[in-house]
């Protein structure tokens, strides 16, 4: 009987460890080898070097973005400037009718001064009021607006992270998403992407790192594939440059 709280942990963890080891045996009896007690080699680790400097150029990036975006789903805007964007915006509200509209507190997305063109649309900037409540106005949204951090051409995927004028919910409530993707920030690789979490550091580490590649989708439920389940079931995005 151990003595101490201590005691009784490392008596548990002794008795953990003996079980593995009996069940880790029997597998290896029962195939007829003996027990494998050293980790495996691994000589390489990593993408490979080639990989790590393949780029395509920029009108490539584009070209395959916009497909593999489309094959999941999604929608591709090829636009020339915030201007353009504002104006899809707002005929993207009239030709739904929209009502309620949420975006990010962004200083692009300031710039195109949606509130004064869409007069007739409840348009709200996320986390500028401290007493809203953001979630049910995010949820509420026919249409929530988003800078992309970054986008991945090779896999079609968008990058949003999430910050204190950046809720994530701005990208997953609402039923209509358009993400505004300025061209400099579409890479060839996600791995381009990735790289840049490592080199922060986990103490700069934003609070979300969300990857979209086109609208919700889930087959959970008999491998029934359904769109907007979890997410929105509509997804533009704008390529901007």
């Amino acid at each position: 009987m151990a003595d101490t709280h201590k005691e009784w942990l490392e008596q548990l963890e002794e008795q953990s460890k003996a079980k593995q080891e009996s069940f880790m045996t029997g597998i290896a009896k029962k195939l007829g080898r003996s027990r494998v007690t050293e980790p495996p080699a691994h000589p390489f680790r990593g993408a490979p070097d080639f990989w790590r400097t393949f780029q395509w150029p920029l009108e490539e990036r584009i070209e395959r973005f916009t497909d593999h975006f489309k094959a999941a789903g999604g929608n591709v805007e090829r636009l020339s400037n915030l201007e353009d964007v504002k104006a899809f915006v707002v005929k993207l509200a009239a030709d739904m009718n929209a009502r309620y509209i949420i975006r990010q507190q962004e200083t692009e997305l300031d710039s195109l001064g949606l509130e004064e063109a869409l007069p007739e649309a409840n348009l709200s900037v996320w986390n500028s009021d401290p007493t809203e409540n953001w979630k049910a106005r995010a949820a509420e949204a026919d249409i929530g607006i988003v800078m992309a951090d970054y986008a991945a051409a090779y896999t079609g995927s968008i990058t949003v992270l999430s910050a204190a004028r950046k809720g994530r919910s701005v990208s997953l409530l609402p039923t209509v998403l358009i993400a505004v993707i300025p061209l400099e920030r579409l890479k060839t690789r996600l791995g381009e992407i990735l790289v840049q979490f490592d080199e922060r550091g986990r103490e700069q580490l934003p609070a979300g790192i969300h990857f979209i590649s086109g609208p919700s989708r889930s087959a959970d439920i008999e491998n029934d594939l359904t769109i907007g389940v979890h997410g929105p079931g509509i997804v533009y995005a704008l390529l901007v440059g």
